[in-house]
């Protein structure tokens, strides 16, 4: 794949996943404010995000054709491991460092999109693998 279509692909990314987590880090900041721990905050939002961004992400980031199953299954995975790195993220910068909760998701956001970026695009949307031809003649 080109560097111009790698270009467009994290284009698209990056807009689908700028617009949800705008979405999603203004609602952290509310449901914060009023009271809802930060981990549990960030818990309900980032399964919220799965969700709301696999159909976008599948079908106009990368314009994955593949089948459903198998590429949600991968997308599921890849956001639980970065569930848990946001996690541990919240645990050991804020919870034993002290450092504000708001400035750590907030950094959180950019490294995990990148990573993400990263392993849908060579993972999780890859390219289908060519079918291997069944003939039993010669081959030219």
């Amino acid at each position: 794949m080109s560097a111009q279509a790698t270009l467009g692909q994290f284009v698209r990314y990056a807009t689908v996943g700028l617009a949800s987590n705008v979405v999603l880090y203004l609602a952290y900041l509310a449901l914060t404010a009023t009271g809802v721990e930060a981990k549990l905050a960030m818990s309900v939002l980032y399964l919220l995000g799965v969700v709301q961004t696999f159909v976008f992400n599948k079908r106009w980031s990368f314009r994955h054709g593949g089948m459903h199953g198998p590429a949600f299954v991968r997308y599921c995975l890849s956001y639980a491991a970065g569930y848990l790195l946001n996690l541990v993220a919240l645990m050991v910068l804020v919870d034993r460092m002290g450092h504000p909760h708001q400035l750590v998701q907030g950094v959180s956001i950019v490294v995990l999109a990148i990573l993400l970026f990263l392993l849908q695009k060579f993972w999780v949307f890859r390219p289908n693998s060519v079918p291997h031809s069944h003939s039993t003649g010669p081959q030219p």
